[in-house]
């Protein structure tokens, strides 16, 4: 009894802190994804208070403060990104800076590439719903995937749609599939609820599933 006791705290504990862990784990992430864009400022302008005033720069030079003051400048430039981004000199200056970034060849492929699917994902899809699962990696398993755009296969005349399958618990990386429109199994689920559904590992998730196309056919599926 005392072996199967210990047994059973030790799992209850560990689910416990399980999901304590894996919140810490993307927000570790996002954090100091964040706090590495504004880290450079913020060295460089340490390095100038150093030389006017060496004992004020001995006094901020700590990991942790230096991590938060880079943070809350990176929310600061965002913010203020966001405020102009919202107004029509804002828009004449993002546009000023896209046309410059166009005349790069391999920066306007990055850039550009990445803006349109911002666009795309922040958009309400017309045609094909934009949340759905596909058959990945093999026939019988299915991921969830967010519908980028939808093709014509030349010769076939079928659509083919461009899906974007992120990986959990971190949705930042991923894969592209390109799958026949036919074969998507598409969901009512909004952005929202597919990435609490991805980020979560699928512990929050509805209690029913779309059936695929091949099941409400009656289409026998061979698993290998």
């Amino acid at each position: 009894m005392p072996r199967l006791r210990l047994k059973r705290y030790l799992l209850t504990g560990l689910l416990t802190v399980i999901p304590l862990w894996v919140t810490w784990v993307v927000f570790k992430f996002v954090l100091s994804l964040l706090a590495g864009i504004g880290a450079p400022l913020v060295s460089a302008l340490l390095a100038s208070l150093a030389a006017s005033s060496p004992k004020a720069a001995a006094a901020l030079d700590s990991a942790v403060l230096l991590f938060v003051l880079a943070l809350l400048l990176t929310l600061a430039v965002l913010y203020a990104v966001g405020w102009l981004a919202n107004r029509m000199i804002g828009q004449r200056l993002i546009d000023g800076f896209d046309a410059l970034l166009a005349r790069i060849p391999l920066v306007q492929t990055i850039y550009g590439g990445t803006k349109k699917l911002m666009a795309v994902l922040q958009q309400k899809p017309s045609g094909v719903q934009r949340v759905v699962l596909i058959d990945f990696p093999r026939r019988g398993m299915k991921v969830v995937g967010f519908v980028t755009r939808v093709m014509i296969e030349e010769g076939t005349g079928r659509e083919m749609a461009a899906v974007y399958i992120p990986t959990t618990p971190n949705p930042t990386g991923g894969y592209l599939e390109v799958v026949a429109v036919d074969e998507l199994t598409p969901t009512d689920w909004t952005m929202d609820q597919a990435m609490a559904f991805i980020i979560s590992g699928g512990a929050v998730a509805p209690d029913t599933l779309p059936a695929s196309p091949a099941a409400l056919r009656g289409d026998h599926q061979d698993p290998a």
